[in-house]
């Protein structure tokens, strides 16, 4: 063979093992691409079934391992200046005095501490002495535990149905849900805590003879997803009947779209905002169901007030307008020190980030709270439900793009100046119980203390509206400041009607009649 005729053999022979190497790799490539797009088609395997009785979050966790991991987090979630998570969470009433003064008279005074992730929402309810220590009502676990199973099962009882296990996983069944939590809103903590174990939970599997068929869970999977198409959904009744009444009324809802629309189209039926709500809509009705104002104590079914609307002072009519179904007007309990019928705000996230600036750009709770994440080839939102500070590159740095540091301090004057205000608001309602105390024990008349007593009311409503809400005025400042200053407002207001009624003009001669370190002594003991 010559010379010229090797070389050309080397050259096809380099360049035919070129070719194939790039076809392997073009191949590997494509090959790889469309693994990547089947995982996207299909991100979850079924591996375990699930059911409108699945409370039990484990099984969800089998197939859907990344969300049910991202769940277990919350139970170890890092502490903010404003809220987080801590192995025992601190004392709110050690860090801020004034709230017990606030809360005399009510179970808050004894026991209030920072909030917890969902993985404790259950059993930091059943450990905190405002459970163990003061009867409570079992509306309370319509938000802390996985109930709806349970509601179902005596609503189907109630009506003389079926309630085996395979009825109660037949689906969502909204009139027996609706029955079974009418029917259990009076009743105490302790009696439907029991009834949360004699429903099935889709794992435990009850003994002869043994009445607790499953176990008490918090929130969980079920709570915001259909078990059949793993949508998100709500199903809480509170919420449900709540954005009924808030479709029908006339309050503006720029930030609900499909309210509106219904609206638009005249209002037939009910609203339903698992048919009607669009999915950015849904990703804050999820946590609307729970974190928002409501009544959860035993003289008259949870309510969600929002039949004028969301803003604080529309919540604060329909308690005006309510009565009790065995009458009297609505309050949430008497103030120990001054003897006045008050509200007790929850925790109004829900409506306070409807008069934010993030609603009304289409922002929703799961946006900052659970926003999307890259794990592979799929997009998931993170179930590691917490702070959107502690995860700021997701959180916020999607929409602002703006260093973290930035951001950070931007949130840090926010709610540092919200905290500035709350105790300016605590220092002015501390004085006004001490006025009224004072007009009370110089001999002026409940009649004439009557207006005086209107003026506390909505002064301590207001103050504990934003004290009470978690995001320390972020969620609407200009709002959560607009309402710290109607608090102190009418707090003075209170005052300087005391010292008229007691013909004093200064706090001085209110002094004269007072003995503040004898009635501080006595406030203590008695919590």
């Amino acid at each position: 063979m010559s010379s010229n005729t090797q070389r050309s053999f080397g050259w096809l022979a380099l360049l035919t093992a070129i070719v194939a190497a790039v076809t392997f790799g073009v191949v590997a490539l494509l090959v790889n691409i469309f693994e990547r797009k089947q995982e996207a088609r299909n991100p979850f395997v079924k591996v375990a079934e699930v059911t409108e009785v699945s409370t039990d979050p484990k099984p969800w966790g089998l197939n859907f391992p990344q969300q049910y991991e991202d769940y277990l987090k919350t139970v170890n979630d890092d502490y903010t200046d404003f809220g987080g998570n801590h192995a025992l969470p601190p004392s709110k009433l050690e860090k801020h005095p004034w709230l017990k003064r606030l809360f005399a008279g009510y179970a808050f005074s004894i026991d209030y501490r920072e909030a917890r992730g969902h993985a404790h929402m259950l059993s930091d309810q059943e450990v905190t002495k405002r459970v163990t220590e003061v009867q409570q009502a079992g509306a309370c676990l319509h938000c802390h535990a996985s109930i709806i199973p349970t509601y179902r099962r005596i609503g189907l009882e109630s009506m003389g149905k079926e309630a085996t296990e395979e009825a109660l996983a037949e689906g969502y069944q909204w009139d027996a849900v609706l029955a079974g939590f009418q029917a259990v809103s009076q009743k105490n903590y302790e009696e439907v805590h029991a009834e949360l174990t004699k429903t099935p939970d889709g794992v435990a599997k009850a003994e002869d003879g043994d009445p607790h068929m499953g176990g008490a869970h918090p929130v969980s999977c079920i709570d915001c997803h259909d078990p059949e198409t793993m949508s998100i959904r709500v199903t809480r009744p509170g919420f449900i009947l709540g954005i009924d009444k808030l479709a029908k009324s006339d309050a503006p809802v720029p930030h609900l779209p499909s309210i509106q629309e219904w609206r638009d189209k005249g209002s037939k039926g009910n609203y339903d905002p698992n048919t009607m709500a669009t999915r950015q809509e849904m990703r804050s009705f999820v946590c609307g169901q729970c974190h928002v104002e409501y009544y959860c104590a035993n003289k008259m079914t949870l309510t969600f007030p929002w039949s004028n609307g969301l803003k604080m002072e529309q919540l604060e009519a329909e308690w005006d307008n309510t009565e009790f179904p065995e009458g009297g007007k609505f309050y949430d309990y008497v103030h120990k020190e001054t003897g006045t019928k008050v509200y007790k705000a929850q925790h109004p996230e829900f409506e306070l980030w409807s008069q934010g600036i993030h609603a009304r750009s289409g922002v929703s709770c799961s946006d900052c709270h659970m926003p999307y994440e890259k794990k592979g080839a799929t997009k998931v939102s993170s179930h590691w439900v917490r702070s959107p500070m502690l995860n700021i590159n997701k959180a916020c740095q999607t929409c602002h793009n703006i260093p973290e540091q930035e951001i950070v301090d931007r949130v840090a004057v926010i709610q540092d100046r919200t905290e500035q205000l709350i105790d300016r608001a605590a220092a002015a309602m501390t004085e006004m119980l001490d006025a009224i105390i004072a007009a009370q024990e110089a001999g002026v008349s409940d009649d004439d203390l009557a207006p005086v007593r209107d003026l506390q009311r909505k002064a301590m409503w207001r103050l504990d509206y934003i004290a009470s809400e978690n995001s320390k005025g972020f969620h609407a400042r200009q709002e959560a400041a607009r309402i710290l200053a109607e608090s102190v407002d009418y707090s003075r207001q209170a005052i300087a009607m005391c010292y008229k009624l007691m013909g004093s003009s200064t706090p001085a001669d209110v002094a004269k009649t007072f003995d503040e370190a004898d009635r501080l002594a006595s406030v203590a003991e008695s919590n």
